[in-house]
């Protein structure tokens, strides 16, 4: 249903929307949250559902990428969808299906019946993934904006990194299927002041669906995750294997080309990437995700199988990273304000690849207390880095495109969660094949050598991807102090 348009024309008008304006802001974060959440959460329920289940490790994993993999097929479509029929109505429906998506998945007794409720689940996710940034444009005032987009850029960076410590306490005390029941009275509630609270969409624009945009990409989503990932398991030799990465790299090509040329509603607005300061902080993002998500699937594996610890004791562990962060962010965010965002980005990377730096060199025997520690330093770096990159990628596009540049931003965020996992995993079961002598795709009893050796390569490769990211930080501080000094 749509407000008389004739009446109320915007919502920064309408006195009762700009009175209720931050408890929307809060509907939107919870649902923010609960569904970056469940993206990760499941990381530290995997041992537990190998076991429950009897399956090994990288058949398990399908329940983490298979949501993160509908979440990228949809984000743009759903997007696109909320400027054709209405932004509050697509994130209303999205929050109805992601909680019945939510209950399916912890009645699950078998992985077919768990990944189909991770789809129905990821559907309604990417709902409201698409539009929580249009429907905040929409609603706060300019003054406002920034720290409104901030905040849901900090709580979709906290959603992605609180799920394995959150994950393990409720594994340990319930049992993994209350990952999802979770979410279930919570999103009730959530819903309810949803109905409540929300306003009656009055902006909605003309315009078609990018269909042929949409099925391409979505084709070239599922050949190459699902080839990389099924490669895990027979080998990348496999001439099926081969052909499904291959024609993903011909789809991407045509997706791009075919984005490029469409002056109309094209599904993805690659014009964005023109600007240079926006591709910058986009692909830092992207592999700054890639990154944390190489430590979300690693670290519940070697605190619980390698040091040994229960999933209640990983999770005391691992929550340290979005503590610290939830601590640093904000302050991140206000120092931004005042000295600048390039300088604190680059400062948060530098952390950050000290912190894997420190992580590529764990073994047995270390202290859990250092592990802690080590894990505490990366959500100082992320803290640092999050918010004033949010800041930058929202600040450089102008107003009119701050619904595209949320979506690509969204989009950007979950394929890198999803390369991350897949990276990590592909190279560590790599590595430990090499090591081993065979080909590997679990833990080897008994030879937690062979699990280190390539954790270690994992670490020090995220490494290196978050000192690119600062490389290519640095020069753009660079670039912003040169073009000031020549402008006074």
């Amino acid at each position: 249903m749509v407000s008389d348009v004739s009446k109320i024309t915007s919502y920064q008008q309408d006195e009762s929307v700009q009175k209720r304006r931050w408890i929307i802001l809060i509907i939107l974060n919870l649902f923010t949250f609960m569904s970056t959440l469940d993206a990760s959460i499941v990381n530290v329920a995997l041992p537990d559902i190998s076991h429950r289940l009897h399956l090994p490790i990288a058949n398990s994993e399908w329940v983490v990428t298979i949501y993160l993999m509908v979440i990228c097929v949809f984000i743009l479509m759903f997007g696109r969808l909320g400027d054709m029929f209405g932004k509050i109505l697509i994130f209303r429906i999205g929050t109805i299906l992601f909680i019945i998506g939510s209950l399916l998945c912890g009645l699950s007794g078998n992985l077919p019946f768990l990944l189909a409720a991770r789809v129905v689940q990821a559907i309604g996710a990417s709902m409201t993934m698409a539009n929580n940034f249009g429907i905040a444009t929409d609603i706060f005032p300019g003054r406002e904006r920034g720290r409104a987009l901030g905040l849901i850029g900090t709580f979709v960076s906290l959603g992605g990194i609180t799920g394995p410590g959150l994950g393990g306490f409720i594994v340990y005390s319930l049992g993994w299927n209350y990952i999802f029941w979770i979410n279930v009275p919570i999103g009730i509630v959530v819903i309810f002041l949803g109905w409540r609270m929300l306003p009656k969409d009055i902006y909605r624009s003309k315009g078609r669906l990018d269909k042929s945009g949409t099925l391409i990409f979505a084709a070239f989503i599922i050949l190459f995750f699902t080839g990389l990932l099924l490669g895990q398991n027979v080998g990348y030799q496999d001439i099926r294997i081969i052909a499904s990465i291959l024609l993903a790299a011909v789809l991407l090509f045509i997706f791009i080309e075919v984005e490029w040329r469409k002056k109309e509603d094209p599904m993805l607005q690659l014009r964005l990437f023109k600007n240079g300061l926006f591709s910058v902080s986009i692909i830092c993002a992207f592999l700054v995700f890639v990154s944390n998500f190489c430590f979300n699937i690693i670290a519940p594996f070697f605190t619980q199988d390698i040091l040994g610890l229960t999933a209640r004791d990983s999770g005391f562990v691992l929550m340290l990273f979005p503590i610290a962060m939830a601590i640093v962010a904000p302050l991140s965010g206000a120092l931004s304000d005042k000295i600048g965002s390039e300088i604190l980005t680059f400062i948060g990377l530098m952390v950050l690849v000290a912190s894997q730096i420190g992580l590529g060199f764990l073994n047995a025997e270390s202290p859990a207390a250092y592990v802690g520690f080590l894990t505490a330093l990366m959500g100082v770096g992320s803290g640092f880095f999050q918010s004033p990159n949010n800041s930058l990628v929202m600040s450089t596009v102008p107003r009119s495109q701050l619904g595209s540049a949320g979506s690509v931003n969204a989009l950007i965020r979950n394929l890198g969660m999803i390369v991350g996992i897949t990276f990590a995993t592909t190279l560590l079961f790599f590595s430990m094949s090499m090591k081993a002598g065979y080909r590997v795709t679990g833990l080897i009893s008994g030879r937690s050598d062979i699990f280190l050796y390539a954790m270690h390569i994992v670490f020090l490769a995220s490494a290196g991807i978050c000192m690119i990211c600062a490389i290519l930080t640095g020069v753009r501080y660079l670039h912003a102090r040169s073009v000031h000094v020549h402008a006074h």
